[in-house]
Protein backbone atom coordinates (compact mmCIF):
# COMPACT_ATOMS: atom_id res chain seq x y z
CA UNK A 1 0.00 0.00 0.00
CA UNK A 2 0.91 3.73 -0.55
CA UNK A 3 1.75 6.39 2.22
CA UNK A 4 -1.75 7.28 3.82
CA UNK A 5 -0.64 10.79 4.69
CA UNK A 6 -0.73 12.31 0.85
CA UNK A 7 -4.63 11.09 0.80
CA UNK A 8 -4.89 12.04 4.91
CA UNK A 9 -3.87 15.47 3.78
CA UNK A 10 -6.13 16.13 0.43
CA UNK A 11 -9.41 15.22 2.73
CA UNK A 12 -8.31 17.48 5.63
CA UNK A 13 -9.90 20.41 3.40
CA UNK A 14 -13.79 20.09 2.00
CA UNK A 15 -13.61 19.69 -1.08
CA UNK A 16 -15.86 18.50 -4.12
CA UNK A 17 -15.35 14.73 -4.66
CA UNK A 18 -16.58 12.22 -7.65
CA UNK A 19 -17.08 8.75 -6.56
CA UNK A 20 -17.64 6.18 -9.53
CA UNK A 21 -17.74 2.48 -10.25
CA UNK A 22 -17.82 0.01 -12.82
CA UNK A 23 -20.75 -1.12 -15.37
CA UNK A 24 -23.38 -3.09 -13.99
CA UNK A 25 -22.54 -2.18 -10.45
CA UNK A 26 -22.95 -4.56 -8.11
CA UNK A 27 -23.67 -4.55 -4.54
CA UNK A 28 -19.89 -4.13 -4.02
CA UNK A 29 -19.31 -1.79 -6.40
CA UNK A 30 -22.58 -0.05 -5.38
CA UNK A 31 -21.72 -0.86 -1.51
CA UNK A 32 -18.20 0.54 -1.84
CA UNK A 33 -19.34 3.79 -3.32
CA UNK A 34 -22.24 4.51 -0.98
CA UNK A 35 -20.22 3.57 1.72
CA UNK A 36 -17.55 6.09 0.80
CA UNK A 37 -19.74 8.40 0.04
CA UNK A 38 -21.44 8.36 3.24
CA UNK A 39 -18.20 8.51 4.99
CA UNK A 40 -16.67 11.30 2.59
CA UNK A 41 -19.84 13.31 3.62
CA UNK A 42 -19.10 13.31 7.26
CA UNK A 43 -15.94 14.88 6.89
CA UNK A 44 -17.94 17.98 4.98
CA UNK A 45 -17.30 17.10 1.41
CA UNK A 46 -19.40 17.84 -1.44
CA UNK A 47 -20.03 14.41 -2.94
CA UNK A 48 -21.46 12.82 -5.85
CA UNK A 49 -21.49 8.91 -7.11
CA UNK A 50 -21.99 8.81 -10.66
CA UNK A 51 -22.60 5.06 -11.94
CA UNK A 52 -21.47 4.26 -16.06
CA UNK A 53 -25.21 2.85 -15.50
CA UNK A 54 -28.02 1.43 -13.96
CA UNK A 55 -28.14 -1.64 -11.32
CA UNK A 56 -30.60 -3.95 -9.73
CA UNK A 57 -33.40 -2.59 -7.95
CA UNK A 58 -32.60 -4.89 -4.64
CA UNK A 59 -29.54 -2.80 -4.04
CA UNK A 60 -31.89 0.32 -4.07
CA UNK A 61 -31.89 0.76 -0.08
CA UNK A 62 -28.69 1.99 0.89
CA UNK A 63 -28.70 5.56 2.38
CA UNK A 64 -27.25 7.36 -0.94
CA UNK A 65 -29.01 5.76 -3.22
CA UNK A 66 -31.85 8.45 -4.46
CA UNK A 67 -28.84 10.61 -4.86
CA UNK A 68 -27.06 8.59 -7.07
CA UNK A 69 -26.25 9.96 -11.01
CA UNK A 70 -26.97 7.33 -13.83
CA UNK A 71 -24.22 8.32 -16.36
CA UNK A 72 -26.98 6.78 -19.21
CA UNK A 73 -29.66 8.24 -17.68
CA UNK A 74 -28.46 11.93 -17.03
CA UNK A 75 -26.94 14.91 -19.45
CA UNK A 76 -23.82 13.60 -20.54
CA UNK A 77 -22.33 17.23 -20.14
CA UNK A 78 -23.32 17.99 -16.29
CA UNK A 79 -21.38 14.13 -15.33
CA UNK A 80 -18.92 15.43 -17.49
CA UNK A 81 -18.87 19.12 -15.24
CA UNK A 82 -18.84 17.01 -11.98
CA UNK A 83 -15.53 15.30 -13.13
CA UNK A 84 -13.98 18.01 -14.27
CA UNK A 85 -14.41 20.04 -11.02
CA UNK A 86 -13.69 17.24 -8.40
CA UNK A 87 -10.50 17.96 -6.81
CA UNK A 88 -10.52 14.03 -5.86
CA UNK A 89 -11.91 11.28 -7.80
CA UNK A 90 -12.81 7.85 -6.53
CA UNK A 91 -12.83 4.73 -8.71
CA UNK A 92 -14.15 1.61 -6.77
CA UNK A 93 -14.08 -1.41 -7.80
CA UNK A 94 -12.18 -1.53 -11.03
CA UNK A 95 -8.71 -1.75 -12.38
CA UNK A 96 -8.72 -0.34 -15.82
CA UNK A 97 -10.78 3.13 -16.66
CA UNK A 98 -12.29 0.85 -20.25
CA UNK A 99 -14.97 -0.87 -17.02
CA UNK A 100 -16.78 3.11 -17.16
CA UNK A 101 -17.61 2.82 -20.54
CA UNK A 102 -17.40 7.19 -21.34
CA UNK A 103 -16.60 7.96 -18.04
CA UNK A 104 -13.31 6.19 -18.11
CA UNK A 105 -11.56 8.92 -20.45
CA UNK A 106 -13.46 12.04 -18.70
CA UNK A 107 -11.50 10.49 -15.48
CA UNK A 108 -8.50 10.13 -16.99
CA UNK A 109 -8.41 13.64 -18.89
CA UNK A 110 -9.51 15.13 -15.44
CA UNK A 111 -7.01 17.35 -13.16
CA UNK A 112 -8.59 15.38 -9.78
CA UNK A 113 -6.48 13.77 -7.40
CA UNK A 114 -7.31 9.62 -8.49
CA UNK A 115 -7.61 7.26 -6.05
CA UNK A 116 -8.22 4.30 -6.85
CA UNK A 117 -9.90 0.94 -4.31
CA UNK A 118 -9.88 -2.20 -5.88
CA UNK A 119 -9.18 -6.05 -5.86
CA UNK A 120 -9.10 -7.11 -9.88
CA UNK A 121 -5.46 -8.24 -11.28
CA UNK A 122 -3.86 -6.25 -13.45
CA UNK A 123 -4.83 -2.81 -12.28
CA UNK A 124 -3.83 0.17 -14.79
CA UNK A 125 -1.73 2.99 -13.96
CA UNK A 126 -4.19 5.90 -13.56
CA UNK A 127 -4.16 6.52 -10.07
CA UNK A 128 -2.39 8.87 -8.07
CA UNK A 129 -3.11 6.92 -4.73
CA UNK A 130 -3.81 3.19 -4.97
CA UNK A 131 -5.12 1.26 -1.95
CA UNK A 132 -5.36 -2.22 -3.87
CA UNK A 133 -5.02 -6.03 -2.95
CA UNK A 134 -6.04 -8.91 -4.93
CA UNK A 135 -6.01 -10.81 -1.41
CA UNK A 136 -9.33 -8.69 -0.59
CA UNK A 137 -12.46 -10.83 -1.10
CA UNK A 138 -14.50 -7.35 -1.97
CA UNK A 139 -13.60 -3.55 -2.17
CA UNK A 140 -15.87 -3.01 0.57
CA UNK A 141 -13.42 -4.77 2.99
CA UNK A 142 -10.72 -2.77 1.61
CA UNK A 143 -12.75 0.68 2.15
CA UNK A 144 -13.60 -0.51 5.59
CA UNK A 145 -9.79 -0.65 6.16
CA UNK A 146 -8.83 2.33 4.41
CA UNK A 147 -11.50 4.19 6.57
CA UNK A 148 -9.76 2.96 9.72
CA UNK A 149 -6.45 3.44 8.45
CA UNK A 150 -7.20 7.52 7.95
CA UNK A 151 -8.45 7.38 11.92
CA UNK A 152 -11.62 7.37 11.08
CA UNK A 153 -12.86 4.20 12.89
CA UNK A 154 -14.98 6.27 14.66
CA UNK A 155 -17.40 7.72 11.84
CA UNK A 156 -18.58 4.37 10.63
CA UNK A 157 -22.20 4.56 11.13
CA UNK A 158 -25.23 1.78 10.33
CA UNK A 159 -25.52 3.27 6.93
CA UNK A 160 -22.05 2.91 5.81
CA UNK A 161 -21.39 -0.30 7.77
CA UNK A 162 -24.84 -2.10 5.75
CA UNK A 163 -23.42 -0.46 2.66
CA UNK A 164 -20.06 -2.20 2.96
CA UNK A 165 -21.23 -5.36 4.74
CA UNK A 166 -23.52 -5.88 1.33
CA UNK A 167 -20.15 -6.06 -0.44
CA UNK A 168 -18.33 -8.14 1.43
CA UNK A 169 -21.49 -11.02 1.67
CA UNK A 170 -21.79 -10.86 -1.88
CA UNK A 171 -18.43 -11.04 -3.25
CA UNK A 172 -17.85 -14.24 -0.81
CA UNK A 173 -21.07 -15.38 -1.95
CA UNK A 174 -22.60 -15.17 1.16
CA UNK A 175 -19.10 -16.05 2.70
CA UNK A 176 -19.51 -19.96 0.95
CA UNK A 177 -16.68 -19.11 -1.71
CA UNK A 178 -12.77 -19.79 -0.88
CA UNK A 179 -12.19 -16.01 -0.45
CA UNK A 180 -13.70 -15.85 3.17
CA UNK A 181 -10.88 -15.57 5.32
CA UNK A 182 -10.25 -14.69 8.36
CA UNK A 183 -10.21 -11.01 8.18
CA UNK A 184 -13.70 -11.33 6.19
CA UNK A 185 -14.86 -12.42 9.50
CA UNK A 186 -13.34 -10.18 12.03
CA UNK A 187 -14.38 -7.25 9.46
CA UNK A 188 -18.08 -8.30 9.07
CA UNK A 189 -17.76 -8.86 13.41
CA UNK A 190 -17.06 -5.00 12.88
CA UNK A 191 -19.63 -3.80 11.13
CA UNK A 192 -21.96 -5.33 12.93
CA UNK A 193 -20.67 -3.98 16.42
CA UNK A 194 -21.00 -0.92 14.35
CA UNK A 195 -24.49 -1.16 13.91
CA UNK A 196 -24.92 -3.09 10.14
CA UNK A 197 -28.25 -5.43 10.47
CA UNK A 198 -27.00 -8.67 8.45
CA UNK A 199 -30.26 -10.37 8.52
CA UNK A 200 -31.98 -7.12 7.23
CA UNK A 201 -28.75 -7.03 4.55
CA UNK A 202 -29.55 -10.33 3.41
CA UNK A 203 -33.23 -9.99 2.87
CA UNK A 204 -32.62 -6.70 0.86
CA UNK A 205 -30.69 -8.31 -1.38
CA UNK A 206 -31.23 -11.79 -1.81
CA UNK A 207 -35.31 -11.68 -0.90
CA UNK A 208 -36.60 -9.35 -3.00
CA UNK A 209 -37.65 -11.10 -5.87
CA UNK A 210 -40.13 -10.03 -8.68
CA UNK A 211 -42.22 -12.38 -9.61
CA UNK A 212 -41.53 -12.42 -13.14
CA UNK A 213 -37.80 -12.74 -12.45
CA UNK A 214 -38.89 -16.36 -10.85
CA UNK A 215 -40.54 -17.55 -13.42
CA UNK A 216 -37.30 -16.72 -15.81
CA UNK A 217 -35.09 -18.50 -13.08
CA UNK A 218 -37.73 -21.57 -13.60
CA UNK A 219 -37.35 -21.11 -17.34
CA UNK A 220 -34.09 -20.82 -17.72
CA UNK A 221 -33.46 -23.81 -15.35
CA UNK A 222 -35.99 -26.36 -17.10
CA UNK A 223 -35.20 -25.44 -20.63
CA UNK A 224 -32.50 -22.96 -21.17
CA UNK A 225 -29.76 -24.74 -18.94
CA UNK A 226 -26.85 -27.16 -20.78
CA UNK A 227 -24.96 -29.76 -19.36
CA UNK A 228 -21.84 -30.94 -20.81
CA UNK A 229 -20.84 -33.97 -18.56
CA UNK A 230 -17.79 -34.72 -20.55
CA UNK A 231 -15.92 -31.57 -19.53
CA UNK A 232 -17.71 -31.15 -16.30
CA UNK A 233 -19.38 -28.03 -17.81
CA UNK A 234 -22.72 -26.37 -17.74
CA UNK A 235 -23.94 -23.13 -19.02
CA UNK A 236 -27.29 -21.05 -19.84
CA UNK A 237 -27.88 -19.35 -23.30
CA UNK A 238 -30.03 -16.40 -22.84
CA UNK A 239 -31.30 -14.51 -25.90
CA UNK A 240 -33.09 -11.04 -26.20
CA UNK A 241 -36.28 -12.49 -26.81
CA UNK A 242 -36.32 -14.39 -23.60
CA UNK A 243 -35.53 -11.59 -21.71
CA UNK A 244 -37.85 -9.61 -23.07
CA UNK A 245 -40.48 -12.59 -22.58
CA UNK A 246 -40.38 -12.20 -18.92
CA UNK A 247 -39.74 -8.48 -18.79
CA UNK A 248 -36.74 -9.04 -17.58
CA UNK A 249 -34.92 -6.01 -15.46
CA UNK A 250 -31.38 -4.93 -14.64
CA UNK A 251 -30.26 -7.62 -11.94
CA UNK A 252 -32.47 -10.56 -12.49
CA UNK A 253 -29.74 -12.34 -14.39
CA UNK A 254 -27.67 -12.07 -11.23
CA UNK A 255 -26.29 -15.65 -9.58
CA UNK A 256 -28.08 -17.40 -12.28
CA UNK A 257 -24.54 -18.72 -13.32
CA UNK A 258 -24.02 -20.23 -9.62
CA UNK A 259 -26.81 -22.95 -10.16
CA UNK A 260 -25.07 -24.44 -13.13
CA UNK A 261 -22.11 -24.29 -10.50
CA UNK A 262 -23.75 -26.50 -7.54
CA UNK A 263 -24.78 -29.36 -10.30
CA UNK A 264 -23.14 -32.35 -8.88
CA UNK A 265 -19.63 -33.01 -11.20
CA UNK A 266 -19.70 -29.08 -12.84
CA UNK A 267 -16.43 -27.45 -12.22
CA UNK A 268 -17.10 -24.92 -14.94
CA UNK A 269 -20.64 -22.82 -15.33
CA UNK A 270 -21.28 -20.13 -17.33
CA UNK A 271 -23.99 -17.78 -18.44
CA UNK A 272 -24.28 -15.99 -21.99
CA UNK A 273 -26.54 -13.43 -22.11
CA UNK A 274 -27.50 -11.70 -25.67
CA UNK A 275 -27.82 -7.95 -25.60
CA UNK A 276 -27.50 -5.07 -28.62
CA UNK A 277 -25.81 -7.55 -31.11
CA UNK A 278 -23.09 -8.40 -28.62
CA UNK A 279 -22.99 -11.28 -25.94
CA UNK A 280 -21.97 -10.87 -22.11
CA UNK A 281 -20.37 -13.63 -20.77
CA UNK A 282 -20.19 -14.75 -16.55
CA UNK A 283 -18.14 -17.51 -15.58
CA UNK A 284 -17.84 -19.49 -12.22
CA UNK A 285 -15.38 -22.23 -11.51
CA UNK A 286 -14.55 -24.24 -8.66
CA UNK A 287 -10.87 -25.35 -6.98
CA UNK A 288 -7.95 -23.79 -8.97
CA UNK A 289 -9.50 -23.72 -12.32
CA UNK A 290 -8.57 -20.01 -13.58
CA UNK A 291 -11.88 -18.98 -14.96
CA UNK A 292 -10.44 -15.61 -15.53
CA UNK A 293 -7.61 -16.72 -17.73
CA UNK A 294 -10.02 -18.41 -20.29
CA UNK A 295 -12.26 -15.29 -19.88
CA UNK A 296 -8.96 -13.19 -20.45
CA UNK A 297 -8.04 -15.32 -23.72
CA UNK A 298 -10.84 -16.31 -25.28
CA UNK A 299 -13.57 -13.60 -24.22
CA UNK A 300 -11.93 -10.26 -24.25
CA UNK A 301 -12.39 -9.88 -20.21
CA UNK A 302 -11.03 -11.33 -17.23
CA UNK A 303 -11.77 -11.07 -13.16
CA UNK A 304 -10.95 -13.25 -10.18
CA UNK A 305 -9.72 -16.65 -10.49
CA UNK A 306 -13.66 -18.30 -9.42
CA UNK A 307 -15.13 -15.65 -10.92
CA UNK A 308 -14.91 -13.84 -14.19
CA UNK A 309 -16.50 -12.32 -17.28
CA UNK A 310 -15.72 -10.86 -20.89
CA UNK A 311 -17.70 -9.52 -23.57
CA UNK A 312 -17.90 -10.36 -27.45
CA UNK A 313 -19.24 -9.19 -30.83
CA UNK A 314 -20.51 -12.16 -32.03
CA UNK A 315 -24.21 -13.86 -32.21
CA UNK A 316 -25.28 -15.91 -29.60
CA UNK A 317 -25.04 -19.25 -31.45
CA UNK A 318 -21.66 -18.16 -32.51
CA UNK A 319 -20.51 -17.89 -29.04
CA UNK A 320 -21.47 -20.75 -27.81
CA UNK A 321 -20.18 -22.92 -30.28
CA UNK A 322 -16.79 -20.75 -30.27
CA UNK A 323 -16.97 -22.01 -26.10
CA UNK A 324 -17.32 -25.57 -27.04
CA UNK A 325 -14.74 -25.67 -29.70
CA UNK A 326 -12.02 -24.27 -26.65
CA UNK A 327 -13.78 -26.99 -24.12
CA UNK A 328 -11.13 -29.71 -25.10
CA UNK A 329 -7.82 -27.58 -24.34
CA UNK A 330 -9.21 -27.45 -20.60
CA UNK A 331 -10.83 -31.01 -20.61
CA UNK A 332 -8.07 -32.19 -18.49
CA UNK A 333 -7.82 -29.73 -16.09
CA UNK A 334 -11.46 -29.48 -15.83
CA UNK A 335 -11.52 -33.43 -14.48
CA UNK A 336 -8.47 -32.62 -12.67
CA UNK A 337 -10.35 -30.00 -10.47
CA UNK A 338 -13.25 -31.58 -9.78
CA UNK A 339 -11.56 -34.71 -8.57
CA UNK A 340 -9.08 -32.65 -5.73
CA UNK A 341 -12.78 -31.93 -4.16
Amino acid sequence: MQDIKELQNKLAKPSKVVITTHDKPDADALGSSLGMANYLLKLGHEVTVITPSDYPAFLHWMKGNDKVKIFTEEDPNDCRQWIEEAALIFCLDFSVLSRINELGEMVRAASGYKVNVDHHLDPEDFADFRYWSTQAAATCELCYQLIVDLGHNNLIDKDIAECLYAGIMTDTGGFRHPNTTKNVHEVVAKLIEKGADNSRVAKNIYDRNSLNRLRFIGYALSENMQVLPEYRVAYFAITEEELARYESKTGDTEGLVNYALSIEGVTLAGLFKEADGKVKISLRSIGDFPANELAAKYFNGGGHKNAAGGRVEKSLSETIEYFKSILPEYANQLEDEYKKL
